[in-house]
């Protein structure tokens, strides 16, 4: 394959335009662009569009929200562990190999998630997915803005972020069309020959390029972050399983915070201490930067935890389809993309903590409109939410990018954007796992609270059983003991969607709960108006 790419390359060399090489042709840096832009799309893509596909996997499989939840939660998860190391990799070993790697790990997970037999092994390959969108999004990014000059890299980046935002938008109508006329493995097929082309486009079009200054890696920080997050995401999603009888006090559980808790304070130790840590979290030290990432953690808790729960509601809950569930998403993306670049024009000419206030608080105001979900809501209250959903988060990113970066020092500027999505991706993890947790609790609760209540001796569960009997009868024939036990059967399923239902609502109530308490640092956020400081500097947001 390298051969063949020297080849081409040296075609293009001596055929490009006035015999310039072609890395030095006007077009190329729009063809490195293009390139990345593939990425980039699949990356994103692929985080969003399998949320319309849980319901169809727990049928599939036979399980319940407590497994399925780990295939959300294990792709963000890696995706974040990933993020910081992909700089040391691709000053070491080049920046175009290291995004080869990305997309092929990533297309090679793809295709295993296809062929995936049981959820524990879709789970695995999931984390290898993962893994290659860790690379793929950071060094992405990296190879636009060192190929585009300074006065053209704001349009670049712009094309850029233009990809993740249609990918969010895209993703669940993409992936429930997929489903429904197809499989749940079809999801991951999409990606195996986009992903193929996107490898052999990347060994003929981009350069190599090494930084001939490069860092020791930061192998203890490495090891111990991933043991924190990835214990105590077990911990966190564990505590109510069924399988776990113990609950919250069980060895197992508690072997996992304390695991949790040994990684947390080693990692703190390391990279507070080393010369080369693997996350600079002095960073974190600048006030502005530090409460900006204390936003984005708890965004990402309310915001991904609440984007999991909606299409299980809309399958489970409402028997959507999964093409139904996912073309709901679509006006989200459009909204965004029409939205995001007022709120930056707005964030230029007053204070950014204003839009980005009111950003949080018509995103709160969605999530706190799904409290009163029911078996029965209408496709027009669902939009409602969604519609503030899409306003809400277009004012966030930019007016909370400036705010955060304006004091960064531009040296230290790749590290801080890489921290900033790091703590998101973070947050998007624990927000799926405590979302699923407190979803499976307050499901077993509700279960629990209407079985106490109903009387099947009253007159009314007498004539409701009495109907569904005869409709029984009528429908599907058989005798009469028989139509009994099915009426009491369907008494029964409809007690258990209720109680779904019911802890859908608790979940988005806890989520709007979090989400608000952003108000809090954003609030203590220091600005500075234009001519006493530097303009802001605005970070592109996958």
């Amino acid at each position: 394959m390298s051969d063949l790419a020297d080849k081409i390359n040296n075609n293009l060399t001596n055929s490009g335009s006035f015999g310039l090489p072609h890395h030095e042709h006007p077009s190329y840096k729009w063809w490195v662009l293009a390139n990345v832009m593939i990425g980039t799309f699949m990356a994103v893509l692929d985080a969003t569009i399998v949320d319309v596909s849980l319901a169809k996997i727990m049928a599939t499989f036979g399980i319940g929200v407590d497994d399925v939840k780990w295939v959300a939660t294990a792709y963000l998860l890696v995706f974040a562990v990933v993020l910081p190391t992909s700089g040391w990799i691709a000053d070491h070993f080049g920046y175009k190999r290291t995004y080869t790697l990305g997309l092929s790990l990533f297309t090679l997970g793809s295709l295993l998630c296809s062929l995936a037999w049981n959820e524990n092994a879709l789970v695995v390959f999931r984390i290898v997915q993962g893994a290659g969108a860790g690379f793929i999004m950071p060094v992405g990014m990296a190879i636009v803005t060192r190929e585009f000059p300074p006065e053209k890299r704001g349009v670049a980046l712009g094309f850029w972020a233009i990809a993740a935002a249609a990918s969010v938008s895209l993703g669940p109508t993409l992936g429930g069309y997929l489903i429904d006329n197809f499989s749940w493995h079809s999801i991951f097929d999409i990606n195996v020959p986009v992903g193929v082309v996107g490898v052999f486009a990347t060994i003929v079009i981009q350069r190599e390029y090494k930084t001939t200054k490069t860092r020791s890696f930061d192998f203890v920080g490495f090891i111990s972050v991933t043991t924190f997050l990835t214990f105590l995401l077990l911990a966190l999603s564990d505590g109510n399983a069924e399988w776990n009888t113990g609950g919250w006090t069980s060895p197992f559980i508690v072997s996992c915070f304390a695991l949790s808790i040994v990684g947390f304070v080693v990692f703190m130790v390391v990279e507070l201490n080393i010369r080369d840590p693997l996350i600079d979290l002095s960073l974190l030290k600048n006030f502005n930067f530090g409460m900006a990432n204390l936003v984005l953690f708890i965004f990402g808790m309310g915001m991904f935890g609440s984007t999991f729960l909606l299409p299980l509601y809309l399958q489970n809950g409402l028997g959507y389809t999964a093409y139904q569930a996912g073309s709901l998403f679509l006006p989200v993306g459009i909204i965004m993309a029409v939205m995001a670049p007022i709120a930056g024009q707005l964030s230029d000419k007053v204070n950014p903590k204003i839009p980005a206030l009111i950003g949080i608080i018509i995103l709160s105001a969605s999530l706190f409109v799904n409290r009163t979900l029911s078996l029965f809501s209408e496709t027009s209250t669902i939009m409602v939410s969604l519609y503030l959903r899409g306003f809400g988060m277009a004012l966030i990113f930019t007016p909370l990018s400036a705010l955060a970066l304006t004091d960064i020092p531009r040296e230290r500027m790749a590290q801080a954007s890489g921290l900033f999505n790091v703590l998101r991706q973070i947050g998007g993890s624990f927000g799926v796992a405590l979302m699923g947790t407190l979803l499976t609790q307050r499901t077993a609760y509700h279960l629990t609270v209407y079985g106490e209540s109903l009387n099947q001796r009253s007159p009314i569960a007498q004539q409701a059983l009495g109907a569904l009997k005869l409709f029984s009868q009528h429908a599907v024939g058989g005798a009469s003991t028989i139509s009994s036990m099915r009426a009491q059967v369907l008494v029964g399923y409809h007690l258990a969607q209720q109680a779904f239902v019911s802890a859908v609502d608790d979940d988005f109530l806890v989520a709007a709960a979090i989400t608000i308490l952003c108000v809090i640092p954003i609030l203590l956020l220091k600005y500075k108006k234009k001519g006493k400081a530097p303009g802001p500097k605005v970070v592109a947001m996958e």
